[in-house]
């Protein structure tokens, strides 16, 4: 089998829900937002997800991805500590960061058991973001930059989804429904993540922040915080 199916089906594995990372238990400030009524239609869930694809991933964790798959080409650790770093401090809750740091850890270990020793510092000692490791996995594996960064927010689009069939609660039609639209909003996504300068990096995602804070202390929750 030719090398590019071999990374096609790699990157398959990376944002399959089997991956054994956890990210099917975080909603993302998500449950919180139908528990307060900010959202009560699918039409409404679907723009919440739109929104934060379009606005928040394709300006903060889309270019930070490029800027950590090119250090890894490099080696440039200290660039892919800092860009690391930065996008944690851009979580806007205690929560995302958590989140974000959990995903990063429990793939680096996975990682490790795949023969990627590069993770080894990142399951306890090196800050962690999932798309640090991601990043890293990509690059070993030979999948080409606008492959993962397509892939990241698919992966990402569709735990969205399945949480909202779980607490709208949605069937499963609606849920093929909203990732389809999701889908053709994807590749515009890339493109204006992997189109910015460091400078323009970055978003302010204020509901998203409180709704997270809020869902920290939320009487009743499916998903973790």
């Amino acid at each position: 089998m030719s090398e590019s199916r071999i990374s096609s089906l790699r990157l398959w594995q990376l944002i399959s829900p089997a991956l054994p990372v956890g990210a099917y238990a975080y909603s993302q400030g998500l449950e919180y937002a139908l528990e307060a009524g900010w959202l009560k239609t699918e039409a409404d869930v679907l723009d919440w997800i739109q929104g934060q694809l379009q606005h928040n991933l394709a300006h903060l964790d889309i270019p930070i991805l490029q800027r950590i798959y090119q250090a890894w080409q490099h080696k440039d650790h200290v660039r892919v500590n800092h860009w690391t770093g930065y996008l944690l401090a851009s979580r806007e809750a205690a929560e995302l960061k958590t989140e974000d740091q959990n995903l990063g850890r429990a793939l680096a270990t996975l990682l490790i058991q795949l023969h990627i020793e590069q993770a080894k510092p990142y399951t306890q000692a090196q800050p962690a973001a999932f798309v640090t490791l991601l990043a890293l996995a990509a690059c070993r594996w030979q999948i080409s930059l606008n492959e993962i960064a397509q892939g990241y927010l698919w992966m990402w689009c569709e735990n969205q989804v399945a949480a909202a069939v779980k607490l709208v609660p949605l069937g499963q039609t609606a849920g093929q429904k909203m990732l389809l639209a999701l889908a053709d909003a994807i590749p515009a996504a890339v493109d204006t993540g992997l189109q910015l300068n460091d400078d323009a990096i970055g978003m302010s995602a204020p509901g998203l922040g409180i709704a997270s804070a809020l869902h920290e202390t939320q009487y009743s929750r499916l998903f973790r915080s």
